[in-house]
């Protein structure tokens, strides 16, 4: 049995292994994050690690809070904090190499389930100037479409009457937020590191309306001193595997529990408004900006996007990575020209040789054959991913006049994953925050599908599915994206995934020559025989 990583062991570590540049027993805390998973693990814990090592400036150790789970704390409670930070990817000769780094930043480990107060107490500590979250997006108890707090979700409700045992995150923010006030400490800083478009300005919207339920003085206290930036973080994640743990533990002579594995690319940007300061994140190649608006964009649409649809349908065809999904040509060059055609042309004013080169980086990451990035890991909570990644440019191109085919094949490639099951007969959980809701929505289409007459079938389940409007908002209201959602929803029904992706491949560019090839006639027929106009909104699925 190997010894277990910790403080004392250390000193004991290879040469090759990085480790903590500064004292670890000097260091004090000044950031609470919410959300101890991986993520936050090889990005911001790993920023703050390189800040302190550069500045020498201990006061920001990290208190980590898991919501409810206890595996975080578990893993890293008896390691003094510690874990190993793994960064994965293949050499000139194809031959997959490693660095690890063992991370020190995070002091202390919390489970919020356990003790909220303790938690409540943390937000309200006199060092504390930053609370950081990385909950992902269903853990902003949001609506995707509006981004309005679900005021029926029940964390939300419970919050509101439990002051001293919240268990939503915006519950626990704001009521941490009050103890401050009311101990007259001064305001900080409340980060969003998760892919939500605007985070920063999100979080605030939400925290503002929940505090705005319990006291008016207390929300303009917050609006007025706390301060919310934007950010935007780049980095893939995959879950760690008994493997790896295998893998690292030989690498470092000792056992690490809570390993983490990631890519080498790291891509962070963050509005420079902090109320109470913060690290030299700098250091660690950070970048500040006024405005993180362009940077997430890109990001939403040329990373996070196409990401999701390449993992939906991998799923579908039962394959289990990401990199095997990239390695099918046929869906390579559907997510080539997705980006290509359909998702760059919305980015204005980023040049297109740095949208080639981004478009380029992105297709190599995600093929990174040292990494074993599950399909299902990246496919989970579409809902909350579906508005920003998809859906917003579907908009900006319906405003053009554009084509949005491949855009309207990447939503129905969603709507096919929620089914279960991929093309193999294997089943799979769909796991997203509303899959009981959106479970009833794909039946609810079905039978709208046969109660039609035949040729109106695969419009009326397109406008049943788009008239969900806690993800499609108005969408569910304009023909065009319905014709094109019912056309290339039918393909893959009826003909599955490669089908499908040959088919939009052959269709004509609009204005061009119509292709006689039957993959063409499958998809435009689904958008001849649908009804010129959408029934009226009784036809639709409520929120």
């Amino acid at each position: 049995m190997l010894e277990r990583l910790n403080t004392e062991s250390l000193s004991r570590l290879p040469a090759d292994v990085e480790k903590p540049p500064y004292d670890r027993s000097r260091l004090t805390p000044g950031i609470v994050h919410l959300g101890l998973g991986a993520f936050h693990r090889a990005h911001q814990a790993l920023a703050t690690e390189l800040a302190m090592g550069a500045s020498q400036d201990l006061s920001w150790g990290i208190l980590g809070v898991s919501l409810r789970s206890p595996a975080a704390r578990d893993a890293l409670t008896p390691q003094d904090g510690l874990y190993t930070l793994a960064l994965r990817d293949c050499g000139a000769d194809g031959e997959a190499r490693e660095s690890l780094r063992v991370v020190g930043a995070v002091q202390r480990v919390m489970v919020a389930g356990e003790d909220p107060q303790a938690v409540l107490e943390r937000i309200a500590y006199p060092q504390t100037r930053i609370v950081s979250l990385t909950i992902t997006e269903k853990g902003y108890c949001h609506e995707p479409a509006t981004g309005h707090l679900r005021w029926d979700d029940p964390d939300i409700l419970h919050d509101l009457d439990n002051p001293v045992r919240p268990r939503s995150a915006i519950g626990m923010l704001v009521h941490g937020l009050a103890l401050r006030r009311e101990r007259g400490l001064p305001p900080l800083t409340l980060l969003s590191c998760d892919n939500l478009q605007a985070n920063g300005d999100t979080l605030r919207s939400l925290v503002l309306a929940f505090a705005l339920r319990l006291d008016a003085a207390l929300t303009g206290w917050i609006d007025a001193h706390c301060t919310f930036p934007n950010s935007m973080v780049d980095r893939i994640v995959p879950a760690t595997h008994d493997d790896d743990r295998a893998r690292i533990a030989r690498r470092l002579g000792v056992q690490d529990v809570g390993p983490v594995v990631a890519e080498p690319y790291l891509n962070w940007v963050v509005e420079d408004k902090f109320a109470a300061g913060r690290p030299a994140w700098e250091a660690a190649g950070v970048t500040f900006v006024a405005n993180t608006a362009p940077y997430e964009r890109l990001k939403l649409r040329m990373v996070d996007g196409p990401q999701s649809v390449l993992a939906y349908l991998g799923a579908l065809l039962g394959l289990a990575t990401m990199r095997e999904a990239v390695a099918v040509p046929a869906l390579r060059g559907f997510i080539d020209d997705l980006m290509r055609h359909e998702i760059a042309p919305t980015l204005k004013g980023i040049p297109e040789a740095g949208l080639e080169g981004y478009r380029e980086r992105f297709l190599a990451r995600v093929g990174n054959a040292a990494l074993s990035h599950p399909t299902r890991q990246v496919a989970m909570d579409g809902s909350q991913k579906l508005p920003p990644h998809l859906l917003a440019a579907i908009r900006d191109r319906l405003r053009g006049g554009d084509d949005i085919r491949r855009l309207a094949l990447a939503v129905a490639a969603w709507l096919h994953y929620l089914r279960g099951e991929d093309e193999n007969g294997a089943g799979y959980p769909v796991e997203d925050p509303l899959a009981e809701s959106l479970a009833k929505l794909v039946a609810r289409a079905d039978v709208a599908a046969r109660a039609a007459a035949p040729k109106q079938a695969a419009y009326r389940r397109a406008l049943v599915l788009a008239g969900y409007r806690p993800v499609f908002g108005d969408l569910g209201d304009k023909p065009v994206f319905i014709n094109a959602l019912a056309a290339q929803l039918e393909i893959l029904r009826e003909r599955g995934v490669l089908h499908a992706l040959q088919a939009v491949a052959r269709e004509p560019e609009p204005g061009a020559a119509a292709d006689s090839g039957e993959g063409a006639d499958v998809a435009q027929g689904a958008d001849a025989d649908a009804a010129p106009h959408p029934p009226q909104a009784a036809a639709r699925a409520g929120g």
